[in-house]
């Protein structure tokens, strides 16, 4: 793999990542094609073992807390890029909040991604979230 590929791929990864906290944040549970693998397997606390895209989009649109938004921030992330797989770690912290209001709720995780790159690109096939700590505001 050249330099440039790899550079290319671990820019690419990076964007994969925001672009799934963007997802969360506004709720474009339609796009979830353009984060995710058709098997995707999402491991947290909230929804336990989730496998495949319709079920992890379920669980996201039963899981919107009406009046409730989240901001995302993610950071500190390591892309480990081997062929058309990469390991990818990072830590977020997530703010939960009412329309002008300061958040009432604050939660760092700790995230871990296995992504494939895809005909359409990069995708998450599979996550495991782990919080690491949280403070109600």
């Amino acid at each position: 793999m050249t330099t440039s590929t790899l550079v290319a791929d671990r820019i690419e990864i990076a964007d994969l990542c925001t672009r799934f906290a963007r997802l969360l944040d506004e709720k474009r549970w339609e796009d979830a094609d353009t984060v995710f693998t058709d098997d995707v397997a999402v491991h947290s606390p909230r929804g336990d073992d989730l496998r495949g895209i319709g079920r992890v989009v379920d669980f996201m649109r039963r899981s919107e807390v009406e009046g409730q938004h989240t901001h995302h921030t993610t950071a500190e992330l390591l892309v480990d890029v081997d062929g058309d797989q990469a390991a990818v770690s990072a830590n977020s912290i997530v703010y939960y909040y009412r329309d002008g209001q300061a958040p009432h709720f604050t939660g760092g995780l700790r995230q871990h991604y296995t992504s494939v790159r895809t005909p359409a690109g990069w995708r998450i096939r599979e996550v495991r979230i782990t919080p690491a700590w949280t403070r109600e505001n």
